[in-house]
């Protein structure tokens, strides 16, 4: 596999970012909330406050990885009504709005109750760039592997701090896009300091594989965009932006955090900053 095969859309959009000298943004919100037309307009905020990648999350009943404040957007969601179709129409509708990648984060069971190769042709259809699979590793992703193949979408899988050097180096080699480096050992949220773990991981990660590695869990401000994007290619947000959401600010609170965490992967990390 060529190298800009495997970079992927997601993957050269960072490298974009990277030639600029600074770490590529990207940013996550759930679909669905606080509605299917709010959650649209939320994530067209991401892109006009100056995110790289776009993630969006399908909302699932039964998370292993998300904290609270994603846990209480999607549960929203669900409430609501959401479902796959609606995912679906809102990758459609924020593809449509600009050239920003658009992965979506999903736990497996929905992809595999849907049809594997179905949903790659429908997401794919739709303008979708791949998927992040958290709960899903290689070992056991032959048919997603060769469904995200065939229809060339990007295959984001995960890598952790108790991940072993064999674990990074398999999993790396089945990755297309970018690799993502969980920094910290447990749910997402928003955190007061980086992970002393993120930067031995990102280093590790990238001794296996020439793929940008994305660092995510916990970066909620400028300060931790600029101390992380130091390190690592991609900064990865989420739990910021959707307390934003939680918190009635609305898209303009989210293209105002996106705003500020855009100008602080290009900042110089200060010696304090994260720590």
């Amino acid at each position: 596999m060529s190298e800009v095969v495997a970079l992927g859309k997601a993957g050269t959009a960072i490298r974009k970012a990277n030639a600029e000298g600074r770490a590529g943004l990207v940013g996550y919100l759930p679909a669905g909330y606080p509605s299917y037309d709010g959650g649209v307009d939320a994530i067209k905020a991401l892109v006009d406050g100056g995110a790289d990648v776009l993630e969006i999350g399908l909302p699932y009943s039964d998370p292993v990885m998300d904290g609270p404040a994603i846990q209480r957007a999607a549960e929203a969601a669900l409430a609501g009504g959401f479902r796959v179709k609606d995912l679906l129409r809102t990758v459609e509708t924020v593809a449509a709005y600009s050239d920003v990648p658009v992965l979506v984060m999903t736990y497996w069971n929905p992809i595999e109750r849907y049809g594997v190769d179905r949903w790659a042709a429908d997401f794919a259809g739709v303008g979708g760039a791949g998927l992040i699979t958290p709960d899903l590793i290689p070992e056991e992703a032959a048919e997603w592997i060769a469904a995200a193949d065939k229809n060339e979408l990007d295959k984001v899988f995960l890598v952790s701090p108790s991940s072993t050097d064999a674990r990074i180096r398999s999993t790396t080699a089945a990755c297309r896009g970018f690799v993502y480096a969980t920094a910290v050992m447990g749910v997402t949220g928003v955190r007061s300091a980086a992970s002393d773990l993120a930067e031995p991981l990102v280093a590790r990660t990238k001794a296996t594989t020439g793929l940008p590695v994305g660092v995510g869990i916990g970066v909620s401000n400028a300060e931790q965009a600029a101390a992380i994007g130091a390190f690592t290619d991609a900064v990865i947000v989420g739990s910021a932006f959707v307390k934003r959401l939680l918190d009635g600010e609305g898209p303009a609170g989210v293209r105002s955090l996106t705003q500020s965490l855009a100008e602080g992967v290009r900042r110089e990390p200060s010696a304090a900053a994260g720590r």
